[in-house]
This record gives C-alpha cells, sequence and structure tokens, in this order.
C-alpha cells in the first residue's frame, strides 16, 4: 500500500510566501528562509521547518530572500526600495542598500562578496560587500521590471528574468549581453543548477529546461495548470512544480511522466524548491504558509518517523523548550508515518 504525503506545516506568516531557499548544508544541518509580503522574512531549520528567527527592518512586503552557501549571511529584497544583507546567526542588520524602485531579486556569489539585485528599475546591480560604500555596477538592457536575477558559471556570468518576457545571459567581466531568450508570456520563475548548468525556468503552463552556457533548449513538459515554479532534484530523476490550481506536481525528468501530485495549500502556490540533500522539497503559497513535503514519502527523515504498526500511537518530549507530540497514521500494511505537530 502507498504511503500518504503528509506536509509538514510552517505557520508565522501573515500574508502570501513569495519566495523560499535553501542553504548549502553545513555542519549544522541547512537552512530554509522565506520572503512574504508581510514584510518579515523567516529563517528555519531546513529539514525540520523549526522557526529559528525573524528578520525585523523592511517597511514594505519582501519580494526576495536567499543564504549564502554557509548560512552565516542572508539578503532580502523588498518594496520599501532596499536590499538588505543580515547575519544570519544573530539575526543583525548589516547592510541596507538603497534602489529607486521596488527590489525584487537578490543573489549572493559563491563567495558571498558580492551581491546581485534586480527590480522594478530594469537595472542590475553589483554591489562590493566588502566596500559597501562604493557605488555598484548597474547593468541596463531589460525594458520592464526584473523578476529573478541569479549567477552562473562560477560567478562569471549573470542570468536575469523580466516582464519584459525575456531572459538574458550577461558577462560579469564586459557587462554585455551574451544572449536573449523570448517568450510570449512572461516568466513566471527561473532556478540555477551549477551541476550540469541547467536553468529550470516556468511560464504559462510550461516547465522548460535549457542549458545555462549556451541557453540552448533542453526539454519542456506541459502542466495541467498555469505553474509559478519548478525546480529540479539534485541528482536530476524527477522535479516538482506548483502553481495556480493549489497542488504540487511530481514528473519524471527523464520520460515527463506525471508522477505524483498534491494538495495541500489552500491558495496558489508561488514558490517551490528541492532542499540541497534532495530529501525533501518546500513551497510557499497565497495562504501564507510554509510546507515540507518528502521526496520519498514514508522515509524516516527529519520529524517524520517510521515505526512498525502495533506501536503506540502517541508520545510526547520535549523538544527546544515546547511540548510536542506525534500523530500516528495507522496503515494496516504498510509502516505507519508519525508527523510531528504541535500542542
Amino acid at each position: 500500500m502507498a504511503m500518504r504525503q503528509t506536509p509538514l506545516t510552517c505557520s508565522g506568516h501573515t500574508r502570501p510566501v513569495v519566495d523560499l531557499a535553501f542553504s548549502g548544508i553545513t555542519p549544522y544541518g541547512y537552512f530554509l528562509i522565506s520572503a512574504c509580503k508581510d514584510g518579515k522574512p523567516m529563517l528555519r531549520q531546513g529539514d525540520t521547518g523549526d522557526w529559528i528567527g525573524t528578520f525585523l527592518g523592511h517597511k514594505g512586503a519582501v519580494w526576495g530572500a536567499t543564504l549564502n552557501t554557509d548560512a552565516t549571511k542572508a539578503a532580502t529584497a523588498a518594496a520599501d526600495f532596499t536590499a538588505k544583507v543580515w547575519d544570519a546567526v544573530s539575526g543583525d542588520e548589516v547592510l541596507t542598500l538603497a534602489h529607486k524602485h521596488i527590489v525584487k531579486t537578490v543573489s549572493f556569489t559563491q563567495d558571498s562578496n558580492c551581491l546581485l539585485t534586480g527590480g522594478n528599475d530594469k537595472l542590475l546591480r553589483i554591489y562590493d560587500l566588502s566596500n559597501p560604500e562604493a557605488a555598484p555596477q548597474e547593468i541596463a538592457g531589460h525594458t520592464s521590471a526584473i523578476k529573478k536575477a541569479l549567477w552562473c558559471n562560477d560567478d562569471k556570468q549573470i542570468l536575469s528574468a523580466a516582464e519584459d518576457k525575456t531572459i538574458r545571459l550577461w558577462d560579469r567581466s564586459s557587462m554585455e549581453e551574451v544572449k536573449t531568450l523570448s517568450f510570449d508570456t512572461s516568466v513566471s520563475s527561473m532556478e540555477y543548477m551549477s551541476d550540469g548548468e541547467i536553468l529550470v525556468i516556468t511560464y504559462g503552463k510550461t516547465i522548460a529546461f535549457y542549458n545555462a552556457l549556451s541557453l540552448e533548449l533542453i526539454k519542456t513538459v506541459e502542466a495541467p495548470a498555469p505553474i509559478n515554479s519548478a525546480s529540479l532534484h539534485p541528482e536530476k530523476d524527477f522535479f516538482v512544480a506548483g502553481g495556480d490550481d493549489f497542488k504540487l506536481y511530481k514528473f519524471d525528468y527523464s520520460t515527463k511522466e506525471e508522477l505524483e501530485s498534491y494538495k495541500g495549500h489552500f491558495g496558489p502556490v508561488h514558490c517551490v524548491r528541492f532542499s540541497p540533500d534532495g530529501e525533501l522539497y518546500a513551497s510557499g503559497s497565497e495562504d501564507g504558509t510554509l510546507r515540507l513535503w518528502q521526496t520519498a514519502v514514508g522515509k524516516t527523515y527529519g520529524l517524520w518517523k517510521c515505526v512498525l504498526p502495533g506501536s503506540k500511537s502517541r508520545c510526547r518530549l520535549l523538544h527546544k523548550g515546547r511540548i510536542l507530540f506525534y500523530l500516528v497514521r495507522i496503515c494496516t500494511v504498510s509502516p505507519v508515518c508519525i508527523y510531528k505537530a504541535e500542542n
């Protein structure tokens, strides 16, 4: 008997969650940051969803958020015309970078020394974080608001997606445009995978995969509903996508076959990302929640525990100063999966 997918729900935000990002794997695990229209980005333990802290300081909706690889720094992009850099360990604000319009996207270089931003003023900006007083480098070319900007090719190039229905590849040293992809509709999301140089793009009901260096098309997959975000598993076996019909879809990357679909959110799914170890994926929604979904349903991982039938249906424990209890889903054939809930 197949296990039922039961996601962990992460509450705390009061408005739609519009962006999320994982750190790399650190000696303390990995971490998850979420951007929300409530203006209060949150940091969580990546494998459990446990809240760690909230970054306070923005005075408008936060549209983008990211962590550096070792989760020591965070960056956020907001409607208050600023991007901010934070100490992700202490939660302290390190820098405020003023812009001329709403900022939508932020991205660290691999060494965390530079920050890339983009937004409604149509410009890409590169800030030297070791010299924050210096004027940023600016790259112009898009004719509408920039929605997403990412470093690629070992930080030698930049990928940007905008409301002008294009994705553009830029050379960092020359600041010149290398190539442009044009679409019939605006791109809703963009994910870059350095392992294999794969670019994952969504627009309309289409999920498209491109070579990130040449921008040559690899394949496209059509989903049952308009898709807002997609993420490819680190091992490239499958990918997940979410969109306007509140569902999460899982597809086989090789065959393009739809493997599963789950409905857990109570609003459109705005963002979805795989964890760095590929054991789970996180989704953020219009309903103001994040949800963590198991890649392999029924596997013991994080707060998901597998026990044999006949074990006690409930147990109690003290976890980080809070009383938690486990809820057991009884299954007569397969092992029982236990899921954490807060008491």
